[in-house]
């Protein structure tokens, strides 16, 4: 299984633990909600969908028309549309991979994804991920202004594109140090006879920090230069 592959079936799987969706629903969610998805077919997403029902952990549900807002041509063929909903098997098997920690759920094109279901991840593996996705990037860093002290016969505008790289790295640290902070300030503030802290929906206590300044940098932006 391919590593873009392999996060496209967690991603289904969150959606779809959430609430049961038909593919249009699936794409919609996963091209505007989950940026790493950009430019996303139905190509792409029936198979893994298929994968998904023969492995047991989707059914199938026949129901209704065509989606609202579905492509012409689904309206012109007037078929019932395909309902996919999570099985039992399919939640258990989506809470063992939210349960992983590995250097998969660092990189650029998984940790995005993680962090975007870290609403039903327990605080523990949040963060793991998010020290792990840390130190990623400062070993990244570290080689990006390397290279850019060298200039070795670079013009005028790679060295820009370099910079401009280094400088999006060195924001998402910044972002990831207040992140960490916050978990550990959450984790802190548990101490025995103390109130109870917020929970989430998924119960899980902790938050995003209120960022200081700006917007929050997508994770899935930066690449190596």
């Amino acid at each position: 299984m391919s590593r873009r592959s392999g996060i496209l079936e967690f991603a289904v799987l969150g959606l779809l633990r959430e609430s049961p969706m038909h593919g249009y629903e699936l794409r919609k969610r996963l091209n505007t909600s989950l940026g790493v998805f950009r430019a996303f077919s139905y190509g792409t997403l029936y198979p893994c969908l298929k994968s998904l029902v023969a492995n047991g952990w989707l059914t199938e549900e026949t129901g209704g028309g065509p989606a609202q807002g579905a492509p012409a041509a689904s309206l012109a063929g007037r078929r019932a549309k395909i309902v996919y909903r999570l099985t039992a098997a399919g939640k258990e098997h989506f809470e063992e991979l939210l349960a992983h920690s590995g250097p998969d759920a660092w990189e650029d094109e998984h940790f995005g994804v993680r962090f975007a279901f870290f609403g039903q991840t327990s605080r523990d593996v949040r963060m793991r991920v998010l020290e792990g996705r840390r130190s990623r990037l400062e070993e990244r860093l570290e080689r990006m202004r390397s290279s850019l002290a060298r200039r070795e016969r670079l013009d005028q505008y790679t060295l820009e594109l370099q910079r401009h790289g280094v400088e999006s790295v060195e924001r998402e640290v910044r972002w990831l140090n207040e992140l960490i902070e916050s978990e550990r300030t959450g984790r802190d503030q548990r101490a025995p006879g103390s109130a109870a802290p917020d929970r989430n929906a998924s119960g899980e206590t902790g938050g995003l920090p209120r960022h200081r300044g700006g917007s929050r940098p997508d994770p899935s932006d930066d690449t190596d230069t």
